[in-house]
């Protein structure tokens, strides 16, 4: 299994404006020197963390969805970040994980943030996202997603007696003003689940005037902070290594000792 190159942009966004963030995101994934292979986008980087879902939503076929399918091929890379989608007549707040060649799996938020009226204006998904490149195993979740522990919880799998994945991902539109909650639920979510944790996160005021501080991080299975960003927009590439994170499995194994549970499907 081979090491794994990331690249987190933390990004103002535009707000409600598609073209704009587009031309942006184009520009920053082009000023991009070193070589990666997955690169992760905010939450609703398209347009921002906006209720405006009949508005603002495009389909499957849409121009947000065509740029991601365009610049993951051109640069060889998976694309991933979330989009407010409109399906079978419903509004999802839906990550996309676009690959190279054009094919991708999607992740619909499953907990929509009632303090915005989020579940007012979008349909909540039900079943997870768990990628795979490179034999990395990767669970795809959105902002308020982090607070749901069960939700993000690890186990092993019975038919190979490993952990069901090895990076927990989590795009946000995360407010500075609770920015703790944001810092711990990344650690705690990293170290629970024995894997690496990777939190990209906005700046600056979006167009309700509130302030995102992003606090993007990266973080490793036993809690450590390899990088965090306060404030400011930036880029950062980093390589996921498999034998740190092997070495912390074998040496405390306690993924092997956890509570059996099912989550069970809504009646």
């Amino acid at each position: 299994m081979s090491d794994l190159k990331v690249t987190l942009i933390q990004s103002q966004l535009h707000w409600e404006d598609k073209e704009a963030n587009l031309r942006m995101f184009d520009e920053k994934i082009n000023s991009i020197k070193e070589r990666t292979e997955v690169v992760i986008l905010p939450e609703m980087f398209s347009t921002g963390f906006s209720m405006q879902s009949s508005k603002l939503a495009e389909t499957m076929d849409g121009s947000a969805v065509q740029w991601m399918k365009k610049k993951a091929a051109e640069k060889n890379i998976i694309i991933t970040g979330s989009l407010i989608i409109e399906e079978n007549g419903q509004y999802l707040n839906r990550l996309i994980w676009m690959l190279p060649n054009g094919t991708y799996g999607t992740y619909d938020k499953r907990h929509l943030f009632g303090y915005a009226g989020e579940q007012d204006h979008y349909q909540p998904g039900d079943k997870r996202l768990i990628a795979q490149v490179k034999g990395w195993k990767i669970n795809l979740s959105i902002c308020y997603d982090l607070r749901f522990p069960v939700w993000a919880r690890n186990n092993i799998q019975p038919d190979t007696n490993e952990p069901a994945y090895d990076v927990l991902i989590n795009v946000a539109n995360w407010p500075q003003r609770r920015k703790t909650a944001w810092m711990t639920l990344l650690q705690a979510r990293a170290i629970e689940n024995q894997c690496y944790v990777i939190g990209v996160n906005r700046v600056g005021n979006d167009g309700n005037n509130i302030y995102h501080s992003g606090e993007s991080s990266l973080i490793d299975a036993m809690g450590e902070i390899i990088y965090r960003k306060s404030d400011d927009e930036d880029i950062f590439t980093y390589t996921l290594q498999r034998d740190p994170l092997n070495e912390i499995r074998k040496n405390i194994p306690f993924l092997k000792d956890a509570d059996p549970f099912t989550i069970l499907p809504e009646a």
